[in-house]
């Protein structure tokens, strides 16, 4: 598609919430609960409060959770933003379990087709829209995950056909930008070099790195390329900053869950062993750290943070405000924790 190289300014605050939680992601929880996590990010969070959503969280109970919420608190529509990342479509349950991502969505009435094509981006954006009770819209639109998306080709022309895809449903979303019905469109992947693929070919206000841009891994060519989109004007946010919680000590690593005791995994137990050592040593939380390292990585503007607990959202927003000294960096450089060469610490 014809690019115009005209990126749209989008004003963030430093910290968006993702809404997985309200999709019931790994466990159900109560409206009630969901309620109050709405409540917490409206109440410590700058304005306007950011929420990232998905038809494909929770077969769209995320966005149907998350409208709901927000209408019953009385939330001022001016006072949110909403990006839903699109490509996911609600259809009925028919098996035991939902079809997609088995055994990672819990309670769902519904499941959930792909819909990636010009076509089928816009029945995800009616649908969403409808999810969400039509008084909140979605300002910020994207195609949710194309890495994934790609992942399925077998083989080159398959390959060539599912990015052909993506472009058609990017064709669409530039389209109802020109409408003026959307503010601005962006992308997030896990492998940021589909974001760089999609980049070359269409005009994107804003991209979300996942689990790509940490304290952990940070590759030089990500850097360089991060450099180019802030020098182009492109919004950047980084989201998975703890690697799907793994540097706070989860068992998740990106989204899947790891054990200590195999010789793949070994180094990256050594890597958080030795982190929290010297997180200890200068008395700085891992979290606060992690937070300040993927804060300060050319171009971005906010982070992503999610949570299923209410209680965690103020600790989370302040997190953003934290300072970590530079010694404690410079010891990370000096036992090879970070890049010796990285730059923006």
């Amino acid at each position: 598609m014809e690019k115009e190289n005209t990126p749209t300014n989008i004003a963030l605050p430093k910290v968006i919430f993702g809404t997985s939680a309200l999709g019931n992601l790994y466990e159900e929880i109560s409206v009630d609960i969901k309620t109050k996590i709405i409540s917490e990010c409206l109440q410590h969070a700058q304005l306007p409060v950011v929420f990232d959503s998905a038809g494909k969280y929770g077969a769209g109970l995320s966005l149907e959770m998350l409208g709901k919420i927000l209408t019953d608190l009385n939330v001022n529509p001016d006072n949110v933003i909403i990006s839903n990342k699109l490509g996911w479509l609600r259809t009925e349950l028919k098996t035991i379990e939902p079809t997609f991502e088995p055994g990672a969505w819990k309670g769902l009435k519904n499941d959930a087709v792909q819909r990636i094509s010009y076509k089928g981006i816009l029945e995800c954006l009616e649908q969403g829209n409808e999810l969400l009770g039509g008084r909140f819209v979605p300002q910020l639109l994207s195609v949710h995950d194309p890495d994934e998306y790609l992942n399925q080709a077998k083989t080159q022309s398959e390959y060539d056909a599912l990015f052909n895809d993506i472009i058609e449903a990017y064709k669409a979303l530039s389209d109802k930008k020109k409408e003026g019905k959307v503010k601005a469109i962006g992308v997030g992947a896990k492998d940021w070099k589909t974001i760089q693929k999609i980049e070359e070919q269409v005009d994107l206000d804003w991209v979300m790195f996942a689990n790509s841009m940490t304290i952990m891994n940070h590759p030089a060519e990500l850097v360089t390329y991060m450099e180019k989109l802030k020098n182009k004007g492109v919004t950047i946010v980084n989201s998975a900053v703890f690697q799907a919680g793994f540097l706070l000590g989860g068992d998740y690593y990106d989204y899947r869950k790891i054990a200590r005791d195999t010789a793949e995994n070994i180094h990256l137990f050594d890597w958080r062993d030795k982190f929290h050592a010297i997180c200890k040593e200068f008395n700085v939380l891992p979290m606060h750290v992690c937070v300040n390292f993927a804060l300060q990585a050319p171009g971005v503007k906010a982070i992503a943070l999610n949570t299923s607990n209410p209680l965690r959202i103020k600790d989370n927003v302040a997190s953003v405000n934290a300072e970590i000294p530079s010694a404690f960096y410079l010891k990370m450089k000096e036992v090879g924790l970070i890049e010796p060469d990285y730059k923006y610490i």
